[in-house]
């Protein structure tokens, strides 16, 4: 909060990478916990009797939930990164109300999409 305190008081251009790098890395560790998490719900509903009812169901679609949400949040780490360092990478679209709104309408549409 301090870093966004001072780069609204006065612009800095390395505190402005070190910022969009620690989103980078937030995004980053979201992907790892997906992966973790919805891994290890995967492996657990693997070990559960095939005779249950609905575990094939189940199975799909936590794999399914695991590999989007994770490779989301991968792929926003990646155009982070590009963000800090390119100025025609901006993924900072909040002053362009249209663009935000296409923005996490495609998203949305995407991952909804996939259920």
């Amino acid at each position: 909060i301090a870093m966004w305190l001072v780069l609204w008081w006065k612009y800095i251009p390395v505190l402005v990478i070190i910022s969009k790098m620690f989103f980078a890395g937030v995004s980053l560790f979201a992907a790892l916990g997906f992966l973790l998490y919805g891994g290890r719900l995967f492996l657990m509903l693997q070990r559960f009797p095939v005779e249950s009812k609905g575990r094939q169901n189940k199975l799909q679609e936590v794999g399914y939930v695991t590999v989007m949400c994770s490779s989301c949040f991968l792929v926003r780490c990646i155009m982070m990164c590009f963000d800090a360092f390119d100025k025609a990478a901006d993924l900072n679209v909040l002053n362009h109300p249209v663009l935000n709104f296409i923005y996490y309408l495609v998203c949305l549409i995407n991952i909804s999409s996939c259920f």
